[in-house]
Parts: structure tokens; C-alpha cells; sequence
């Protein structure tokens, strides 16, 4: 997965023609969120598609009936959430933060209906967008089932560094193994043998990655076949 460039564009939507991405962009406003802001609640409508762009990344979160909400999918400047292809205010199922802060492009799910109904290419676009999250969905299903702790720690670590283009990942031990579904001690005992073979090490509230390479020689083969899979259906947008 290749480092995208920092700016404050959404490479989906550069997936556009000019005439089309003009016509979206009128009815674009930027927003800004610090980590740690919540864009969706479970039940809540959804008023708004956002677009992270340069470093922000969100994830969705399933909050289980013990008390620990799990990450399915992460999102950055690759993608959109919220409405992509539903008509209408609907409900949000899952759980939407913002895990790094920055700049959001939004749209009013009133007016990217519109933009469907008048620019084809706009709706064209979304739909596949909703292909490659269903696959992220997927191969996240499948790892969460078959990879140890230590595959899945590395392979999360090297995605969201590789989506923010910066090396350091703010986020706690907890943090990241409530994300992952696991307990503490678990995490505690990967990172640490990550820190003793130098590919990465700890600050307080925060992960710097110091080997990305030799992390992703720890990490699944997941990210690779959801990159594949992007660039089947969106030529490498991943």
C-alpha cells in the first residue's frame, strides 16, 4: 500500500471527471474533527456522506453486548463515510470515530442524492466505492477468524501509517486492543516484542512505527488482497 500524498483532497473524489467533480464540489463543505470525535452513533440518521482528506483516517466500530466496541474497517482520504449508496436519511448501524484529526470534505445526503440523479457518474462511482468496503468488511471477517493478534496488530499499524503518511499513530495500548477485541495483556506482550525487534516503539498516548517494512513482514496478507481488490475496481485508489 503505497504512502498517498498529504493534501486536503479525497482521492475518491478525484476518481471524477472535472465536470463532475465541479458539480459535486458546489455543494462540498469542509469541516475539521479532532481525534477522538464521533460522526455516527448506532440509531442515529445520517445526514452527511464525509470525505476524510490528507491524514485524517476514521473507523467503524460494532459495540458487542460485553462493553467493547471492535474496529471493522479503516477509512482515509481513499473513501467516504455515510450514505454512499443509501437514498434518504437512514439509520447508522455502526459506531463512526475520528481516530485522527483533520480536515473532512461533507455533502448533505439530500444534495449527493441529487448529484446521483443528475450526474450518473457521480452514483457510478459511490456504487463501486461500496464494492471495495463490502470487501474490506470481508477480508476483515475472514482475518479476525484466522490471524493471531500479532498478524492483525501489524497489519492495522501499517495501514493507518500508510493512510496518514506520517510514521506516528496516536493511540493507546487500550485503545488498540479495544479495537481489536482482545484484552490488554495481549496487546501489551505484541507490542512489546515489536518494540524489542526495533519496528516500533511507545510514547505516551501514541505508536511510532520505526520499520514499516519489517512490520509489514509481521502483518497478514489482508491488506494486500483488499489493495487488489481496489485496484481491480478503482485502479489502485487503495
Amino acid at each position: 500500500m503505497d504512502v498517498m500524498a498529504l493534501n486536503n483532497d479525497n482521492a475518491l473524489l478525484e476518481r471524477l471527471e472535472a465536470h463532475d467533480r465541479d458539480a459535486l464540489s458546489s455543494a462540498l463543505e469542509e469541516v475539521r474533527f479532532e481525534s477522538g470525535a464521533v460522526l455516527y452513533e448506532p440509531g442515529t440518521n445520517i445526514d452527511y456522506c464525509y470525505f476524510p482528506t490528507g491524514s485524517a483516517i476514521c473507523s467503524y466500530f460494532v459495540e458487542m453486548d460485553e462493553g467493547v466496541a471492535v474496529e471493522t474497517i479503516l477509512i482515509g482520504r481513499e473513501g467516504a463515510l455515510g450514505g454512499v449508496v443509501s437514498h434518504g436519511n437512514l439509520p447508522a448501524f455502526a459506531r463512526s470515530n475520528v481516530l485522527h484529526g483533520g480536515l473532512f470534505q461533507r455533502i448533505a445526503l439530500r444534495d449527493l442524492d441529487r448529484l446521483k440523479r443528475d450526474n450518473p457518474a457521480v452514483g457510478h462511482l459511490m456504487n463501486r466505492y461500496s464494492d471495495c468496503v463490502m470487501a474490506q468488511v470481508f477480508q476483515s471477517i475472514a482475518c479476525n477468524a484466522v490471524h493471531t493478534i500479532e498478524q492483525r496488530a501489524a497489519k492495522w499499524l501499517v495501514a493507518a501509517v500508510a493512510r496518514m503518511g506520517r510514521p506516528s499513530v496516536t493511540m493507546t495500548q487500550e485503545q488498540l486492543a479495544s479495537m481489536m477485541g482482545v484484552g490488554r495483556s495481549y496487546a501489551s506482550r505484541v507490542l512489546q516484542r515489536f518494540k524489542r525487534d526495533g519496528l516500533l516503539r511507545t510514547r505516551r498516548g501514541g505508536i511510532e512505527v520505526l520499520d514499516r517494512d519489517g512490520l509489514a513482514k509481521r502483518a497478514c496478507s489482508c491488506n494486500d488482497h483488499v489493495d487488489a481488490h481496489f485496484e481491480r475496481v478503482l485502479g489502485g485508489l487503495y
